[in-house]
């Protein structure tokens, strides 16, 4: 009897974001504007660089990637939690919670390689210009965006079957505004400590490994960036990664409180800050950072809209 009843709670609530009633209405129009910005702006910076021959090459061939991964993300999370600003009810069934983590778990690691990927792109650009076109084929760009989607899918299979391992029978309140494993292993009545070290392992390695390309990579930028006598040079190699290291900055730090240091955002309503800054401003910043801080595509916009003027 103990076993069924650990195993009949399959609904949750999410309890949404914490702010007074007055804040209602605001919020959800903040919110469904920062939204449609995102939606516009990494949409059309895809339609962008698919229209404009000029812009494809490997940097924004990887670039309209990221932007697809963004929307994908900010539509996982988003549309549901502006929804649940007005819900009476705001239960959500385990199966959909399992989705809805499953999509949200390849966006975040299919980005991390897709950050990982852009570094080392602009590292063969910088420091070995002359072999790029050697280096950069074709044949290389497609297998790395293949990989980190692979990789993407994989990690977010991983654990997905590991959630299969729990039982819920006490608390259905998910003290979070999406599902993520996190408040899930929270209110589990079996023992998560297997869940939490996979975590740990995982996405350890993941950011580990991204990380240390991404660093890797620059270091090597830098000191090429430094012999250049010409300060133009400088300033078009600065102008070209400025971007790309801003994103990386932004990205990384709420993941590792999240999923790598233990007992740091866990303890406390801090998580679901970082959660919401990487799930729904980080996508709504890419596509403003890598379109204004871009000149190639300014300047494909610009003439885009003078010739359908």
């Amino acid at each position: 009897m103990e076993a069924k009843n650990a195993t009949e709670l399959t609904e949750f609530v999410l309890t949404g974001l914490k702010y007074q009633s007055e804040w209602q209405i605001p919020l959800f129009l903040l919110f469904s504007m920062i939204y449609l910005i995102t939606l516009l702006g990494n949409l059309g910076l895809i339609a962008l660089i698919c229209n404009d021959p000029h812009l494809h090459i490997p940097m924004y061939l990887f670039l309209g990637n990221l932007a697809f991964v963004d929307t994908w993300l900010s539509s996982t999370v988003t549309p549901n939690m502006l929804v649940n600003f007005f819900a009476k009810s705001k239960m959500i069934s385990f199966s959909e919670c399992v989705v809805q983590f499953f999509s949200f778990a390849i966006c975040v690691t299919t980005e991390c390689f897709l950050l990982a990927t852009m570094a080392y792109d602009r590292y063969v650009a910088i420091c070995k210009p002359l072999l790029y076109p050697v280096i950069m084929t074709n044949r290389l760009c497609m297998w790395l965006l293949v990989l980190s989607f692979l990789g993407g899918l994989f990690h977010a299979t991983f654990h997905n079957a590991f959630l299969f391992r729990l039982t819920f029978c006490d608390s259905i309140i998910i003290h979070h505004f999406y599902c993520d494993i996190i408040p899930l292993f929270k209110i589990s009545c079996t023992d998560p400590s297997i869940n939490y070290l996979m975590v740990f392992i995982f996405a350890g390695i993941i950011q580990a490994f991204t990380i240390s390309v991404v660093l890797v990579s620059y270091t090597f930028v830098f000191f090429t960036v430094l012999k250049k006598r010409s300060l133009q040079g400088i300033r078009k190699a600065f102008s070209t990664c400025g971007a790309h290291l801003l994103s990386v900055s932004l990205y990384y730090g709420p993941l590792l409180f999240m999923y790598v240091l233990p007992g740091s955002a866990q303890e406390n309503d801090g998580d679901m800050m970082d959660s919401l800054f990487y799930t729904v401003i980080i996508p709504f910043l890419n596509s403003i950072i890598y379109s204004l801080r871009n000149k190639k595509v300014i300047d494909s916009l610009t003439k885009m809209l003078k010739r359908n003027v």
